[in-house]
C-alpha cells in the first residue's frame, strides 16, 4: 500500500469485494461520498438498503482505537441516542480486507440542520447532553486525548517545516502563532480544570442529519477525551450576540440531561484556533494523498497563506478578548 497514495488500490472492484466478504449481496452500485480523511461509499444492496462502507486511513488508528470507536457508538445507539454504529458480523465490527480495514453502517439519510430556532438548538443540545452522560460512565483508553501540544505546536512545527508558503510569510507565521498558542496555553491550561470525558470531538453541522423525525448523529471518526465544549462551540455561528443565544438554547437542552461547567465557555476562544492551526497541518500531512491538491488546490497558493495570516491575527485578539457571558 503506497504512502504517497494510500487508496490507490482501493477500486470499485476492491470496495465490492469486501462488502460480500461479508455475506451481503450488492447489485453493483458504489457512490463515493463526500469524506477525504477516509472512504466512504453508499454501496447497494440487492435484497435490502444500502449500506454505508467507510475504509479507515491507513495508520491513522490502531485495530484498538477503531474498536472503541465501534464500541461507543455500540453504547449510544443502546441508550437510543441517535447516532449511526456500524453493523456486526459475526460479532465483529472492524473488517479487513486487502489490507484495508473498514466497517459498514446502515445508511441514514438527511439534511444539514440550519438550526436556525431555539427548538432545533435545544433538540440538538439535549441529545449533546445525553451522549456526554454516557461518555462519562466510562473512559477510553486507546483513544486521543484533546491536547493543545498536538493541535498547537506540533500542528505548527509541521506547516513552518514544509515548504507550503513564501518567504516572506514564513517569519511572520512564525510570530503570530508563537503569540496565540502561548494566549491559548495561559488561558486554556489543563482545560481550565474543567471535566474530561468522552465526546464526539469533530461535532460540526457537517456531522449531523436532520429529518422529519429530528437529529441524528454521523461519523465518530473523531471521538475522543475532551471537555464538553469541544462538542458545543463547533455548532455556534457569528457574532458574540448569535453566539450568546445560539448556546444558551444548546445549554437549555444540554442541561436537561447534564449539568454544564460555565468556566468551560472561556475555552471557546482558545479551542478555534487551535482548529485553525491544525486545519491548515492538516492539509499539508495529507497533501501526499492525490485527492487533497484536487479537492484543495488553493492551499498551494500565497492568497491562502496571506488570508490565513490575517485570520490568525484576528483570532488571538479573540483570544485576548474577555470570554463570552450567558
Amino acid at each position: 500500500m503506497s504512502r504517497d497514495a494510500p487508496y490507490s488500490k482501493l477500486s470499485p472492484e476492491t470496495v465490492l469485494d469486501a462488502i460480500e466478504a461479508l455475506a451481503f449481496r450488492c447489485d453493483g452500485r458504489v457512490l463515493a461520498l463526500n469524506s477525504y480523511e477516509n472512504r466512504v461509499y453508499q454501496i447497494g444492496i440487492e435484497d435490502g438498503e444500502p449500506v454505508v462502507a467507510k475504509f479507515y486511513r491507513p495508520e491513522r488508528w490502531s485495530d484498538a482505537a477503531i474498536r472503541e470507536e465501534h464500541a461507543f457508538a455500540g453504547e449510544l445507539a443502546a441508550q437510543e441516542i441517535p447516532v449511526v454504529a456500524p453493523l456486526l458480523r459475526a460479532g465483529e465490527s472492524m473488517h479487513v480486507h486487502q489490507g484495508f480495514r473498514y466497517a459498514v453502517f446502515p445508511r441514514r439519510g438527511g439534511r444539514w440542520p440550519e438550526l436556525g430556532n431555539s427548538d432545533e438548538r435545544e433538540w440538538v443540545g439535549r441529545f449533546l447532553g445525553r451522549i456526554h452522560a454516557v461518555g462519562r460512565a466510562g473512559r477510553f483508553k486507546d483513544r486521543a486525548f484533546l491536547s493543545i501540544e498536538d493541535l498547537g505546536r506540533n500542528a505548527r512545527d509541521f506547516v513552518l517545516d514544509g515548504d507550503w508558503m513564501p518567504d516572506y510569510l514564513a517569519t511572520k507565521y512564525a510570530e503570530v502563532t508563537d503569540e496565540l498558542l502561548d494566549a491559548v496555553e495561559a488561558r486554556a491550561l489543563d482545560w481550565g480544570g474543567a471535566r474530561l470525558g468522552r465526546i464526539l470531538g469533530d461535532c460540526h453541522r457537517g456531522n449531523i442529519l436532520w429529518t422529519d423525525l429530528g437529529p441524528h448523529f454521523v461519523d465518530l471518526d473523531d471521538c475522543l477525551t475532551g471537555p464538553a465544549i469541544q462538542d458545543l462551540w463547533m455548532l455556534l455561528s457569528g457574532g458574540p450576540q448569535e453566539m450568546r443565544t445560539e448556546l444558551r438554547d444548546l445549554l437549555n437542552g444540554y442541561e436537561q440531561f447534564l449539568p454544564f461547567d460555565r468556566r468551560e465557555i472561556a475555552l471557546i476562544e482558545p479551542l478555534r484556533a487551535l482548529r485553525m492551526i491544525h486545519y491548515s497541518a492538516w492539509l499539508a500531512r495529507r497533501w501526499h494523498d492525490p485527492a487533497f491538491p484536487m479537492a484543495f488546490p488553493w492551499f498551494a497558493e500565497p492568497r491562502y497563506w496571506e488570508q490565513h495570516h490575517r485570520a490568525l491575527q484576528d483570532q488571538l485578539a479573540a483570544v485576548l478578548e474577555p470570554p463570552l457571558e450567558l
